[in-house]
């Protein structure tokens, strides 16, 4: 037998067959490449315009239906109440504080549902039931019907939550800035354009007779237009919210096994959570109390301290404010804190917050020399502090951010953005009426001439300088 054919007795055996390929996964094929094209690493650092913008528009929701009423209110009080002149100021207060106690009972809640349900069912909600409290609230015939339904809208006004979880849902650590931003720009826009729709349409039977003046509704409910306008605003958004926005909560986590959520003991000890909030409440209590007494300071007489301005410049001072907020937080704020980080912005804020304070304080003085020089030079201090000085409302969305960035884990975004507006509701409760106390004290005793307020305010701001000192350094939240 030839032995051609046979295998040597020390030969290796034959390989074995490659094993199988294993099945491509559901979230790739063959057509997935394998690295990761720069084209889609770039488009990573772009925000979705589409979502942002509708989510702005959301954020109109509730500083619209909080100032809306404002230009009214007191008559509303007055006319539904009976009441004397004495009596009006407190009511209107209480109906107005009414908002922010009933808001703060119910955030921690819409946070939670935004973690486990979904944030685009919570913001979808949350917007159609705030868009009927306008409407009822005209509606109102007595004092405590108002009250109702003021509180009502605050237990429905979740929007802003879900809003500003959403955005940051969206954005990543390159384009956080410019996505607050835009959230911060478009809250200037509700507050602005609340007062303007509520008095604008409040009384329109008097005030419009040729169009409204035969509607016996518009007569018996003389503020009902305004609420109807703002409820029209508010169910727009709703219905936007419901066919555009795109659920932004991991479709793994809703309605499955989600991962346990923290609990509040777990999110508060987390690190850097007890400062980022800190610091948020510091800086919202500074915005409150600023925006309760400007009003005062300009049309209280130049002798006690004040501007004397008319309401007409008073209304246009206020515009070129919210202009010039608007333009440091959109053209301004995003390339300085890509330029030096987060906490440097919060701390150069804290070093010109004394100094913008103090500048009503110079231009008081300046108005109390009356003379041509003296004049010109409130001008030019007065034009500083409307337009430049209102760099310092980039702290507000520092804050934000600082929120976002200590946040343990995505799913802790709702309910740690809840506590931080838990808080803020809290201190918009009180913090108008006492610092409007306190600036009334000053004037009237003239304490630093009429510029007590003004001097603790300059001292409470300063306290910016070191608590950014508090965080952390980087991030805890990584996208």
């Amino acid at each position: 037998m030839s032995t051609s054919h046979q295998q040597p007795l020390n030969s290796p055996p034959p390989p074995p067959p490659p094993p199988p390929s294993p099945p491509p996964r559901q979230d790739e094929d063959e057509n997935t490449p394998l690295l990761p094209s720069s084209s889609s690493s770039s488009s990573s650092a772009k925000l979705p315009k589409a979502q942002i913008f509708l989510l702005c528009y959301g954020r109109l929701a509730e500083p619209l239906a909080f100032f809306s009423i404002f230009p009214f209110i007191a008559q509303m009080v007055q006319r539904n109440g009976n009441l004397t002149e004495s009596d009006v100021g407190f009511y209107s207060g209480l109906i107005e504080s009414c908002f922010s106690l009933a808001q703060m009972t119910c955030l921690l809640l819409w946070g939670r549902l935004a973690d486990r349900v979904g944030r685009k069912p919570v913001l979808v909600g949350t917007l159609a039931g705030m868009a009927i409290g306008p409407t009822l609230f005209g509606l109102a015939k007595t004092i405590p019907q108002m009250i109702f339904f003021r509180s009502l809208t605050g237990v429905l006004s979740g929007s802003g939550l879900v809003v500003r979880t959403m955005i940051g849902d969206h954005s990543t650590p390159q384009t956080r800035a410019a996505a607050y931003s835009w959230f911060g720009f478009a809250g200037n826009v509700g507050v602005l354009l609340g007062p303007l729709v509520g008095g604008a349409l409040a009384e329109p039977a008097r005030n419009m007779p040729a169009l409204f003046g035969g509607v016996d509704l518009f007569v018996e409910h003389p503020y009902l237009l305004s609420g109807l306008a703002v409820t029209v605003i508010i169910a727009v958004a709703a219905i936007a919210s419901a066919l555009g926005l795109e659920e932004t909560l991991d479709s793994k986590t809703v309605g499955r096994e989600a991962p346990p959520t923290l609990s509040m003991r777990q999110l508060v000890s987390s690190r850097g959570v007890v400062a980022a909030l800190a610091i948020y409440s510091h800086v919202m209590m500074l915005a409150f109390i600023f925006a309760a007494i400007l009003p005062l300071a300009l049309f209280t007489p130049i002798s006690l301290g004040g501007m004397s301005f008319p309401t007409a410049s008073i209304s246009a001072y206020m515009a070129v404010q919210g202009a010039s907020q608007a333009l440091w937080l959109v053209l301004v704020f995003p390339r300085l804190q890509r330029r030096i980080g987060t906490k440097p912005v919060l701390r150069l804020c804290g070093v010109v917050y004394p100094f913008f304070f103090g500048g009503f304080i110079v231009m008081n003085a300046l108005l109390r020399q009356n003379s041509d020089t003296a004049r010109v030079l409130f001008w030019l201090v007065g034009v500083s502090v409307v337009t430049f000085g209102q760099g310092v409302n980039m702290a507000a969305t520092c804050v934000q951010l600082n929120i976002q960035d200590v946040s343990p884990h995505p799913s802790s975004l709702g309910l740690i953005n809840a506590l931080a507006l838990t808080l803020a509701s809290a201190i918009r409760s009180f913090a108008p009426a006492v610092s409007t106390v306190v600036f009334a004290f000053g004037v009237r005793n003239q304490i630093l001439f009429g510029h007590f307020a003004w001097a603790l305010l300059m001292l409470l701001s300063s306290a910016l300088i070191f608590m950014p000192a508090m965080l952390p350094d980087e991030p805890i939240l990584q996208d």
